[in-house]
C-alpha cells in the first residue's frame, strides 16, 4: 500500500508543480459565511472541478483566444510567449481557480491585478489599427474563448450529461467576471454564445504569427520527463475540443479515425489524476465547508 501511496504522491506533486499550486499565488482559504463570488452549489464550482477537462480546455482556449488579431497581438507584443506558454497556461489556471474558489476578497484581488496588467498591454497591429487589452470587446472574445472550451472540455472529459439547464448557468454565472474585467454584452447562455461566435467568425485570422504561438504552446518542454507524455495527451484533447472552423483555420483538423484513441486516452489519464489528486482547488475550497 504505500508503493500505492507514493506513487499518489508523486502524481500529485507534478501536477502542483505544472500549475503551480500551493505556490503561494492564490490563496483559497475563505472566511466563515464567504462563499466567493459563486459558493459550492453553483454551476461554475462543477465546471471548474476537475483538473484534467481545465487542462485541456485551457489548452482549447488559448488556441481559439489566439485567432483574434487583438489578443495574437497582446501576446506576440508583451510575452515571452516563445518560453513562457506554460507559465500563461497556469497564470490562467491559477485565475479561474482564486476567482471561482477562493474568498470575494482574492477573488476581486485578482480581478484588479489583470486589470492592472491589462492597462500596460496596447499596441499596433501590423495592420495598423490600434488595440488595447482593455478593449471591452476584446475582454468578451477572450471570455467567450475560455468558458466555451470550459464548457465543452467538462462535457466531453468529464459529464456528458451535463444538462443544457446547468450549460446556461454556468455561462451565466462566470459572465461577472468578465464584466468586472470590463467586458460588454457578454452572452450568458449557449444560444448567446453560439450567436456570439458566429458573429466575431469574419474578425479571426491564422497566420505565421498564429502559428507560432501555436507551436509554442503545442510544442512547450515538458514541466517534467515523469509528466511528457501526459502533457503531450492534454495538448492533443485540447485541440479535439477546437471547433472544426477554428481547426482547420490553425491547420490541426485531425483525422476522424484518431479521434476515438485521444479520447480514450483522456478518460484514462482523467481517471488516474483523479485518483491522485486529493487536493485541489475544488477539493480544499469544499472541505472549508
Amino acid at each position: 500500500m504505500g508503493s500505492m501511496g507514493d506513487i499518489r504522491d508523486a502524481i500529485q506533486g507534478q501536477v502542483h508543480r505544472l500549475v503551480g499550486f500551493g505556490d503561494g499565488a492564490v490563496d483559497l482559504t475563505r472566511p466563515p459565511g464567504d462563499d466567493g463570488l459563486f459558493g459550492p452549489t453553483s454551476a461554475s464550482w462543477v465546471v471548474h472541478g476537475d483538473f484534467t477537462a481545465m487542462m485541456a480546455g485551457g489548452v482549447a482556449a488559448l488556441l481559439l483566444q489566439m485567432l483574434h488579431p487583438g489578443a495574437l497581438a497582446g501576446v506576440w507584443d508583451h510575452s515571452n510567449f516563445r518560453r513562457d506558454m506554460l507559465g500563461r497556461l497556469r497564470r490562467t489556471a491559477q485565475f479561474i481557480s482564486g476567482t471561482t474558489y477562493g474568498s470575494t476578497a482574492t477573488a476581486e484581488s485578482l480581478i484588479a491585478r489583470v486589470r492592472a496588467i491589462h492597462d500596460r498591454v496596447a499596441g499596433t497591429l501590423p495592420d495598423g489599427t490600434p488595440y488595447s487589452a482593455n478593449d471591452p470587446d476584446l475582454l468578451t472574445w477572450v471570455h467567450v474563448a475560455e468558458v466555451a472550451s470550459f464548457l465543452a472540455a467538462h462535457r466531453r472529459y468529464r459529464d456528458p450529461s451535463f444538462p443544457a439547464a446547468e450549460q446556461d448557468r454556468y455561462l451565466s454565472e462566470y459572465a461577472v467576471v468578465a464584466e468586472k474585467l470590463g467586458a460588454v454584452d457578454v452572452p450568458g447562455s449557449r444560444v448567446a454564445m453560439d450567436r456570439y461566435l458566429a458573429a466575431v467568425r469574419p474578425r479571426l485570422r491564422a497566420d505565421h504569427r498564429t502559428r507560432e504561438v501555436a507551436a509554442a504552446l503545442l510544442h512547450q518542454q515538458p514541466a517534467s520527463l515523469a509528466m511528457a507524455p501526459a502533457q503531450t495527451l492534454l495538448m492533443e484533447g485540447g485541440i479535439d475540443l477546437l471547433p472544426e472552423w477554428a481547426a482547420r483555420m490553425h491547420r490541426l483538423d485531425r483525422p476522424l479515425v484518431g479521434k476515438p484513441a485521444i479520447r480514450a486516452g483522456m478518460a484514462g489519464i482523467g481517471s488516474v489524476l483523479r485518483w491522485a489528486l486529493r487536493d485541489g482547488s475544488a477539493k480544499r475550497a469544499t472541505t472549508q465547508g
